[in-house]
Parts: C-alpha cells; sequence; structure tokens
C-alpha cells in the first residue's frame, strides 16, 4: 500500500472499490488501501476518471462526517496506472478492458508480471501465449486498450475545462484519435454532432480555450444552434428574422455581427434561403430544404402513369372480397377501394372506429388476387407489428425495409437501387418525418404505387415536418377520409370520446359505480395526490379488475418529460413500485435494473434497433461491462457506456406513444402541462389505447387541451412545392 504522509493533507494509497460515482460531474467516493491504516480509507472527491486497483494521490483534508464517520475529502484527486502486482489485477478485472475481467486479469499478470501494460499496447502479439486468448479476442482486448487510452484522455482534457466528462465515450467514438485537436479547433462541434452535448457546453469549453464571445466562430455557432433548436421543435424553416433575434438573445453579440455570420453561413451553404408564397424570408438546413423539394418531385412523378394492377371488374371484386371477409364496405370505403387499385398514389385518413383497418385489408386481398407484390410498412416497429397482426403478412418499420449501408452511412435501397414491389401500404404516416418520407419516397420503383394511411389529427412527427397533413392540403393527390364511426366502435366511450375531443369537446365519462365503459375520468388536482391515484391504479386496481400485467400492459402516457406529472420523475416512481430490487447499475445519473421497462431514443443502425423500440432489460453483466435488452423477440447488447441510449419507459410522453397502441393507457391531465396542452396531443393519447384508458388530473387542463386547435403550427413549405411540382 503505500504511506499517509506525515502531512495530513496529502493521502497516497491504492484504490480498492468505487463506492459511487456520478459521471456527470466526477463525484466520486472510494475506498483505498493505505499504510498505516488497518481498515479501508474512504476518499471522497471528483476526479475525471478512475478505477480499482489504480494508484492515487489526493490533497485534502480529514473530516468526520456525522452519517459516515471519519474520511478524506480530497479537493484534488489523481490517478495513475497500479504498479504493483495487486494492483494490476484489480485493474485489468475491474471491467475497464472489456473482454478482459478477473479471470483473464489473473491469467495475463501471472505471464507478464509488471509488463502486462506494455505488453497489451505494444506486443500484443505475445498474448497469444495466455490459454483462452485466440487471435478474435488479442484483437479485442488491443483495441478496448487504445479505446480506453482516448477516452481517459478526452475525460481529463473535459475535466480540466470543468466540463462533465459522461460523454467522453460518444466524443472518442465520433471523432477518433483526433478528438481533443478537433474540440480545441472548433468546440462548438461537440454541439453540433455529440448527443447529450448542447451548446451551452461547448460554449463553456470555448470561453475556456480563449475564444472571444463576439468571435465569428461563436456567431456561426450559435446561429446552427438556435436553427437546430426550432427543427427539433417540428419546423423546417424558421423565419429569418426569428432566426437572428433569438440568436442575438442567446449569444449576446450585436445584431450586425449575427447578421454578418449568417450571410457567411448562406454563402457556404451551411444553411438556404428561399422565400414562401406568404413573403417570408426562410432559413433552411440544407438536409430539410432538399428534403422538402425531392419529396414533392419524387410524389408527384408516381401519380402520373398506369396503375401497376391489371384491369379489375370493380363490382365483382367488391362482391368477392366482401364475402370472402365476411365484411359489408360502407359507401365511403368502397370509394377508397374504387381508387386504391386505380390511383397511383392517394391517402387514406379518418378517426378511429372508422374501418381504416378493414379498409387496408379489403386493398391488400383484392390486389394480391390480381398477383400484386404489396409491401408493408410502417415507421415504428410496434406499428409494423401491429400491421402484421392485422393483415396477417409481413410488415416492416421503414428503416429495415431500406436497410442500412454502415458503409456509406445511408440506405442500402433509394433510388439507384429501389425496393421490389408493385404496391406500398404505408401505416401511420402521420408519424412520419420529412427527412424519413423523403429517403422512402427515393427507394420507391416509379412504376409502383404509393397508398398512405393514417389520422391527420394526431400530432404530427417527432421530427421536423407534417407531411402527411401538407400531402392532404396539397390535393396533388387524390385523398379518402373516412368518417363513418361503425356500430362496434360506437359503443366505446374511448372511441367516442376521440371524436369529441376532435371537435372541440370533453369526452362523455361514464357515472361513478359504472364500470362497464373503457374510458374512465379521475378528478384529482393536487399533483402529488394524482401520483398516489396512478399508484394505486397500475399496481392494484387495474390489474385486479381487467387482469393487465402492470408492467407489460399498462402504459402511462405523459404530455412533457418534466415536473411531478412529467415522464422522468413518474418513472422512478413507477420503478420504485413495480421492479425496487435486483441487479442494477448506475449510469449517468439514471439506475439501470435487470426487468425494467425501456424504450431506446435515438436510431441505432449497428444495433438495428430505433428511436422509439420498446423493450425489457433482461440482464447486466458486470464483468462484460454490458447490459442485454430483450426487445420482442430479438436480444440487443449495449456496453454500460452506451446506455444512456435508453429511457425507463413505465411512462413516455405521448409524443413517443405515436403509432402504438396498448392494453391499457393512464393519462395524467394537470394545468402544470399548461405549456404543451393542445387538442392533438389529448386526441393522440386517448387513441393509443386498444381496451381500457384513465385520464387523472383536472377538468380545466382538459379544457384548455380540447380548445387548442393546432396551436402549435409547424413552418413547412411541403405543400406549396407540391403544388408547384403538378
Amino acid at each position: 500500500m503505500a504511506s499517509q504522509n506525515k502531512d495530513d493533507n496529502r493521502l497516497d494509497g491504492q484504490v480498492e472499490r468505487i463506492v459511487f460515482r456520478n459521471e456527470e460531474n466526477g463525484y466520486t467516493v472510494l475506498r483505498a488501501k493505505v499504510r498505516g491504516h488497518k481498515d479501508l480509507v474512504t476518499v471522497v472527491g471528483t476526479a475525471s476518471s478512475i478505477n480499482p486497483g489504480e494508484w492515487l494521490a489526493a490533497d485534502g483534508e480529514w473530516i468526520t462526517d456525522p452519517g459516515y464517520g471519519r474520511q478524506f475529502k480530497a479537493e484534488t484527486m489523481r490517478a495513475s496506472q497500479p504498479d504493483t502486482i495487486e494492483g494490476i489485477k484489480k485493474f485489468l478485472g475491474s471491467g475497464i478492458i472489456r473482454n478482459i475481467g478477473p479471470k483473464y486479469a489473473e491469467k495475463l499478470v501471472d505471464a507478464f508480471g509488471r509488463d502486462v501494460f506494455n505488453v497489451i499496447e505494444k506486443s500484443s502479439g505475445k498474448l497469444l501465449k495466455v490459454e483462452g486468448i485466440g487471435p478474435g479476442r488479442r484483437a479485442s482486448i488491443k483495441a478496448a486498450w487504445e479505446e480506453q487510452k482516448g477516452i481517459r484522455e478526452i475525460m481529463s482534457f473535459l475535466f480540466s475545462h470543468g466540463v462533465s466528462t459522461a460523454r467522453a465515450f460518444r466524443i472518442h467514438k465520433t471523432y477518433g484519435e483526433h478528438a481533443i485537436e478537433r474540440i480545441q479547433r472548433d468546440p462548438y462541434c461537440l454541439a453540433r454532432d455529440i448527443r447529450g452535448i448542447g451548446f451551452l457546453v461547448a460554449d463553456g469549453i470555448a470561453r475556456t480555450l480563449g475564444i472571444a464571445k463576439d468571435s465569428e466562430l461563436r456567431a456561426r455557432a450559435g446561429l446552427e444552434y438556435v436553427l437546430q433548436e426550432m427543427t427539433t421543435a417540428g419546423h423546417c424553416a424558421v423565419p429569418r428574422g426569428d432566426l437572428q433575434s433569438k440568436a442575438v438573445e442567446l449569444l449576446e453579440i450585436p445584431p450586425d455581427r449575427i447578421g454578418g455570420a449568417l450571410d457567411h453561413l448562406l454563402e457556404n451553404k451551411r444553411v438556404i434561403h428561399d422565400e414562401d408564397r406568404r413573403g417570408r424570408n426562410l432559413i433552411y438546413p440544407p438536409k430539410l430544404y432538399f428534403a422538402e423539394w425531392n419529396f414533392a418531385k419524387k410524389l408527384i412523378e408516381l401519380n402520373y402513369g398506369k396503375h401497376p394492377c391489371p384491369k379489375i371488374d370493380f363490382e365483382k371484386a367488391l362482391e368477392w372480397v366482401q364475402k370472402k371477409e365476411k365484411i359489408e364496405l360502407s359507401e365511403n370505403q368502397c370509394e377508397a377501394l374504387r381508387l386504391a387499385i386505380q390511383a397511383k398514389v392517394m391517402v387514406i385518413t379518418g378517426g378511429p372506429g372508422v374501418g381504416k383497418t378493414t379498409l387496408v385489408n379489403s386493398v391488400i386481398q383484392v390486389l394480391r388476387a390480381k398477383r400484386m407484390n404489396v409491401v408493408l410498412c410502417a415507421p415504428t416497429g410496434r406499428a409494423a407489428k401491429r400491421l402484421s397482426e392485422t393483415t396477417g403478412l409481413s410488415a416492416k418499420t421503414i428503416h429495415r425495409l431500406l436497410k442500412f449501408n454502415p458503409g456509406t452511412g445511408g440506405f442500402i435501397h433509394n433510388q439507384e437501387n429501389p425496393l421490389e414491389g408493385d404496391v406500398f401500404i404505408i401505416d401511420e404516416s402521420s408519424m412520419i418525418d420529412q427527412v424519413l418520407a423523403q429517403q422512402l419516397l427515393d427507394a420507391v420503383p416509379q412504376r409502383a404505387a404509393v397508398v398512405w394511411v393514417g389520422d391527420a389529427d394526431q400530432l404530427p412527427s417527432v421530427g421536423p415536418g407534417r407531411v402527411l397533413r401538407d400531402v392532404i392540403r396539397s390535393k396533388a393527390v387524390p385523398v379518402i377520409e373516412l368518417t363513418e364511426i361503425f356500430r362496434q366502435a360506437a359503443e366505446s366511450r374511448i372511441v367516442t370520446g376521440a371524436h369529441r375531443i376532435n371537435q372541440g369537446q370533453l369526452p362523455e365519462f361514464p357515472e361513478e359505480g359504472d364500470k362497464n365503459a373503457d374510458l374512465y375520468f379521475v378528478e384529482q388536482p393536487d399533483a402529488d395526490k394524482a401520483i398516489g391515484v396512478i399508484k394505486r391504479m397500475v399496481k392494484d386496481s387495474i390489474p385486479k379488475r381487467l387482469g393487465f400485467d402492470p408492467i407489460e400492459d399498462v402504459q402511462i402516457l405523459t404530455p412533457m418529460q418534466k415536473g411531478e406529472l412529467g415522464a422522468r420523475n413518474l418513472n422512478q416512481v413507477m420503478q420504485a413500485l413495480l421492479n425496487p430490487r435486483g441487479n442494477q447499475i448506475d449510469r449517468f445519473g439514471v439506475i439501470y435494473r435487470e426487468g425494467d421497462r425501456v424504450m431506446q431514443t435515438e436510431n441505432n443502425y449497428d444495433k438495428d434497433v430505433y428511436n422509439g423500440d420498446l423493450g425489457r432489460i433482461a440482464a447486466i453483466d458486470e464483468v462484460q461491462g454490458e447490459v442485454v435488452v430483450k426487445f420482442d423477440d430479438r436480444r440487443v447488447l449495449y456496453e454500460f457506456r452506451e446506455v444512456d441510449e435508453l429511457m425507463h419507459a413505465y411512462a413516455i410522453t405521448i409524443h413517443k406513444s405515436q403509432g402504438s397502441e396498448y392494453p391499457c393507457v393512464i393519462i395524467p391531465m394537470h394545468t402544470q402541462h399548461f405549456v404543451l396542452l393542445q387538442r392533438s396531443l389529448l386526441y393522440t393519447a386517448v387513441t393509443r389505447a386498444k381496451k381500457f384508458a384513465v385520464l387523472v388530473g383536472t377538468k380545466k387542463a382538459m379544457g384548455l387541451a380540447v380548445s387548442r386547435a393546432d396551436s402549435r403550427e409547424r413552418v413547412t413549405t411541403l405543400t406549396e412545392r407540391l403544388q408547384s411540382q403538378r
């Protein structure tokens, strides 16, 4: 071990274990072996990176904590590679290097002693002499060693600039060995490229690097940041005046300097200017500008030409499909069916209970009877799965249909390599954003027909654009809106309530004591008590009365992430209620536990999981540093440092629920959600329930929501692009 210096303000020793570490700010509680101390010493302080087995040098003072006793409070902590055999084994076996757990750490140290680090770094071929290490493991150990070295260098750099080290892995993954050089040259690249690092953090690093507040670099980066933030809110473009004024406010830079920076971005095609029909000067990110134009061009091109389906005697086809499916189509549905075998591009829209599923099935049956290759897809895994269940045919997510190409970073299927198919039916199309819609249409062969199916009154896509609504408004292609609520559906308060919401009215709720309805409201103006109501419903009353599994079948849908009734807090409450104990890890300030319900928050093409996919944590392996998540029948591995791609999903935002259905939904609807309350939000939430829905909160909040129609309009120009192409 080593000695505690005579100076009581200094401590040296070997790190035995990490008790607690906050990756966001580096705060660490550890236990160390220090000579002269019979028991392990507790050390608290902040460090960029520290691991069991490392040698610790700390400056600070001894204190007595009322709850934890005597400990060393470090003002500074420095860690270095261990040089004792015991320390090296502990360091290598701590999980810092993938594919080396305690077992292989023992073997490696037995084989190479104190020279083991040098062997891994400079003579990794020698590792093959160790039993159980073949070429594959050797290569992965070498790569993991280089990676952890690079990550630790980035962590030290970030820490020295007063910034969280939690995203060091993402930074290293994005920039590789040139990360620090890249950040020093332009720290604002972090805000552009790394999820979880915003402009303000990058701006803080820029200040410590000496970049002036009114520098051209900062002005340009600030403008791009403001534009990105506004497109994240769903806009495809931003009025120039709004962009400049928001940038002036954020950056506190004179308007003329901001105007000059914007001119530079325009000259270098980093942003694009155009004027819409209302005379607004709009600024677009290039990707969204070209996504609108290319989508409009391709949709109009597809609309021309002959339908791929051979000539059909419609009356015979109608009689045949109704007899086969034992149904009777409404006049509206018959009109849609006739169009679907004639029009190259069409839209089928309508609310719940109006027979969209029956109609789509009828279209598929008729087309397949004529040997048409019908391709089914939807934006999310759950929507695709539901489409498969209702049609009996295979349906894929759009991402899986297009197939990611890791070599190019794009999709395998595109304009040069189109998909195979005669008719493409795209379900839940209200939630497809502008970029994905364009990528999908690019891959549709020119001879094919396209049927868009969706509910235009639902929330628009999470990403920029409002494609379905803009296509309908353009009148560039035929649209059939189904409006007749079928008798069986009309008996559901979920269906009738959703239509009332859409008409700006509150749903009609059953009388107290009525236990036969499927839509209820529980008034509880106190947010804390509302949480208690939700807990009792999830844990007791709903499972007992309806037989639903509280984790698998019950989904809480809330308007926002923040607040007492927001998704973050409700997830903590539900985790403690439904999954309080078990194998767990603490990463990025979040506890992940085996059995937790989780959601993927970004597209990960390497893992073939996508934003919105729901799963359960099946296993946590401390030795390998891995979490296994089960998505339906697939098991996906995450390294511990990748789990920030996952969020708990006992409660999710209503936006995140688009395209999905759940047996039972609970919807907090409170005035603390005031900013986001709108008609399409409440409508979308209620229509996510298959069998049972309950709203908890206040009638005032619901009244606010139903009275606000399109209160958050998006800036898009797809409608006029489509009209100009006709």
